[in-house]
């Protein structure tokens, strides 16, 4: 995974975990759920990308 594609995920997963933290606090349990639910999805979207991206790398010939 590229640099810049691998900061934007860090940057929304953050952002999704915050989200959570703000929902905690203005006691929203549907946000609450909504986030958590959004956050464990995209980070494990962005883990699935990159273990995909690597076997892609993996089996490419090599120069």
């Amino acid at each position: 995974m590229n640099r810049p594609l691998a900061l934007l995920f860090a940057v929304i997963g953050t952002a999704l975990l915050v989200g959570i933290a703000a929902a905690i606090s203005y006691g929203n349990i549907a946000a609450v759920w909504l986030c958590s639910i959004g956050s464990v999805a995209f980070i494990g979207y962005g883990f699935t990308l990159k273990a995909k991206l690597r076997r892609k790398n993996d089996s490419s010939p090599e120069k």
